[in-house]
């Protein structure tokens, strides 16, 4: 793993504002515009990097699918903070049907220097983004600026061939594909517009619109769009713990379509990936798996060991969020207590390994998993040691 600077392609906004990426500057707080796609600089791996890293993948999803099935079986809904009983019943109804359910895609954060072991940092499997620029303009990136070499991107062909092998799933009549109107920067409406391309190649019949268009049928008992059709299936880019708490959350807790249901709607993400986009996950993984050399050390109780003098420090995570939001760093030495919570808000205090530092920079991988494969990376890049909404898409290649 190396990082190499070049000079960036003349007229590249356009480029990739062209291939997908509306949003290929970020608005700074002093209002300046700086490059969201960095392509002043690239990664690259070899490939016998490329394929342990997959394989690690791999291994960390099945590690992830071991842990739900614990969480259900043991009830530990409390741990991951859902405390509402019908919520805990539709996720665990969720789970043990899952093969009936479909499951699209999931992004792993992974610590990476190319010296030793990959870290899994979390687990995004409800709600991930950065998926556009990963599948899209770093492909063709490459594909200009290196042609014949190889990149760790099989995204698009893997998301059309899910759709395709998981439409005998889906009930009659067209995926409804959702975002939120709140998203002012275009990033969800991005994301689920082109997975909505995706399943259309794939020849399934969709419709676009935003979470707050869709309607309730007091009626029928059912939810509907601008059209007032029945929604029977819906890709929501809208995370579950919002879905299942807001106006109108006893209704899709009533609706909730857990295989083949009628009078229901069936949501893409399916609610079990509640259980593996909370961080607790990560601590209930040390439990499962401690010592494990792709996993970091994490407790929910406190940072126990990871604060004790001498001790490597740590990261409180709030249990869910994005962005980096509320996330703090506690280095080694420091005084032990806990975050501070807001509103009730819980942690997972995860061992500090502080993201590598290329040139100033500190990177994060985000590998992801299309239908329980490894399927590509992203790499963000940021200044500081929280990958927040400032950070950089960076594209890379195997060489």
């Amino acid at each position: 793993m190396k990082r190499h600077t070049i000079e960036p392609r003349p007229g590249w906004q356009r480029t990739v504002e062209e291939q997908g990426l509306v949003y290929p500057l970020t608005r700074f707080p002093d209002g300046s515009l700086r490059p969201y796609w960095d392509e002043s600089a690239y990664y690259s791996f070899s490939l016998p990097e490329v394929e342990a890293m997959e394989e690690v993948v791999e291994e960390l999803h099945a590690m992830c699918l071991a842990a739900a099935a614990h969480i259900v079986e043991h009830e530990r809904f409390a741990d991951l903070g859902i405390t509402d009983p019908r919520v805990a019943s539709r996720v665990a109804a969720s789970w043990r049907r899952r093969a009936e359910l479909p499951s699209i895609y999931g992004r792993f954060d992974l610590r990476y220097d190319g010296t030793g072991p990959a870290k899994m940092l979390e687990y995004n499997a409800d709600t991930p983004t950065s998926l556009v620029e990963a599948a899209s303009p770093q492909w063709f990136w490459m594909e200009e600026r290196f042609p014949g070499a190889d990149q760790w991107n099989s995204l698009h062909e893997r998301l059309v061939d899910a759709w395709k092998n998981q439409a005998h799933l889906l009930p009659p009549g067209p995926v409804h594909f959702v975002h939120s109107d709140g998203d002012e920067l275009g990033e969800d409406l991005m994301t689920v517009a082109y997975l909505r391309e995706t399943a259309q190649q794939a020849g399934l019949a969709t419709e676009a619109l935003s979470v707050e268009q869709i309607g309730w049928d007091r009626l029928s008992g059912r939810f509907v769009d601008g059209r007032l059709r029945f929604i029977r299936s819906c890709f929501k880019l809208y995370p579950w713990e919002w879905l299942t708490t807001d106006r109108f959350g006893p209704h899709v807790l009533n609706t909730l379509d857990n295989g083949g249901g009628t009078g229901t709607t069936l949501w893409i993400e399916p609610a079990w990936k509640m259980l593996l986009s909370n961080k607790a996950l990560l601590a209930i993984l040390w439990e499962l798996y401690p010592g494990h050399p792709n996993l970091l050390a994490a407790h929910l109780d406190g940072p126990r060991e990871l604060a004790a003098p001498g001790g490597p420090g740590y990261v409180a995570k709030p249990l869910l969020g994005r962005e980096g939001a509320g996330v703090t760093v506690h280095a080694p030495g420091g005084e032990p207590a806990a975050a501070p919570a807001e509103d009730g808000q819980r942690f997972c205090y995860q061992e500090l390994a502080p993201l590598p530092d290329f040139d100033g920079n500190r990177v994060v991988l985000g590998a992801w998993v299309v239908e329980g494969e490894a399927a590509g990376l992203g790499i963000r890049e940021s200044s500081g040691l929280i990958t927040d909404e400032y950070a950089r898409f960076l594209p890379h290649v195997i060489l």
